[in-house]
């Protein structure tokens, strides 16, 4: 069958998403929710499917017990978030308890088993979270069903360790058995996870004890904010400074302009040369957002400074070379649609507050 959405290859994940998803709303082919954009579009598939608990916030399964003589509309209140409060008892992590079949929902796929979700990590994670259990094993079959569009070219250097592939898609018009060699995870990988992203899912701190106990190395990765805070508490004590009674200091020029623009102007010239400027970035747009476009892009900083409400950001490199890196890769980044700005920080020498009708794309440096 012919792919209905060609894929280059030098896309990125991020890419592939968007082009599904715009397909996808284009052609009106998903059932509710709708828009599909930064979901796993839905389909009506005359199969009953159990999901794990809702973003892992309370534990990793819920059994769902349908009321006795459950009607087709109590059926349906099942397979729903509210269904998983109402008729599941939670399955702890040390219960023994072992699944046959997996169905995780993609965004994109491709017939060797490549599979791509919606961007935040958490099949995967279900998945390394069932092996360290015990709850799934080599002979567990992981299945996805998506619409024949979702069915991709997916280039084969964009599968990390992580990444969970699948062993059988199914689509509404053909059943596909992808033979794939990558093997799955094979439990959690600790050092890409860090303190945050325990504070989101508080089960994990549960089974990171109990993988310490049993002598794993369960070190996690140093977060931005905790490089930061290591790097402030060894940082030498200044030297005394000459007295300020017989240099008195040169009132400040900022203050002609607005506070805001003014701070954004010092913060921008003093900006050492491995620090990166974002401009103009999408409203309502949001760090965790952020840092997800970072990641698919490699170009992650080990400082962020965000600054939402004004539609900007800095990012720290902890070199130049960092920062050159950074600052190719994040050419032509696209956010939602949209074209953010990006520049080194030490060049960017006036401002312009975003707004609607600015390109500040087109702001000379």
């Amino acid at each position: 069958m012919q792919t209905a959405i060609i894929i280059p290859e030098e896309a990125t994940k991020w890419d592939i998403r968007q082009k599904v998803w715009d397909y996808i709303e284009t052609k009106d082919l998903a059932t509710f929710p709708r828009p599909v954009h930064h979901r796993i579009p839905n389909f009506k598939a005359g199969k009953t499917l159990l999901v794990p608990t809702p973003r892992l916030r309370t534990g990793l399964f819920n059994r769902i017990v349908p009321p006795q003589n459950a009607t087709k509309e109590d059926l349906r209140v099942c397979s729903t978030s509210q269904g998983v409060k109402e008729f599941s008892v939670p399955v702890g992590l040390d219960s023994r308890v072992h699944v046959d079949l997996v169905v995780v929902g993609s965004v994109a796929v491709s017939d060797k088993g490549y599979r791509i979700g919606k961007g935040e990590g958490y099949a995967d994670m279900e998945y390394a979270m069932m092996v360290s259990m015990g709850a799934v094993n080599e002979s567990t079959v992981v299945v996805t069903v998506v619409h024949d569009c979702q069915v991709v070219d997916i280039p084969d250097g964009l599968t990390e360790s992580h990444d969970l592939t699948v062993d059988y898609i199914l689509t509404p018009s053909r059943i596909i058995k992808t033979e794939c060699k990558i093997p799955k995870p094979q439990g959690i990988i600790w050092s890409k996870l860090d303190a945050e992203m325990l504070e989101k899912i508080p089960i994990l701190k549960k089974l990171r004890a109990l993988e310490q106990k049993a002598g794993k190395d369960v070190m996690l990765k140093v977060s931005s904010a905790e490089s930061m805070k290591t790097k402030r508490e060894h940082k030498p004590e200044p030297k005394p400074g000459p007295d300020p009674k017989h240099h008195p200091k040169t009132p400040r020029q900022d203050h002609a302009l607005p506070l805001e623009e003014a701070d954004l102007k010092r913060e921008r010239s003093q900006a050492p040369v491995s620090t990166l400027y974002l401009g103009d970035l999408p409203a309502g747009l949001r760090v965790s957002e952020l840092k997800r476009f970072l990641r698919e892009r490699d170009a992650v900083p080990v400082r962020l400074t965000w600054k939402g409400a004004q539609r900007r950001a800095f990012l720290e490199y902890s070199d130049e070379r960092a920062s050159d890196q950074a600052l190719d890769a994040l050419q032509g980044l696209c956010i939602n649609g949209h074209t953010p700005q990006v520049e080194r920080a030490k060049s960017q020498k006036s401002f312009r507050r975003p707004g609607p009708t600015k390109d500040l794309s087109r702001t000379n440096p």
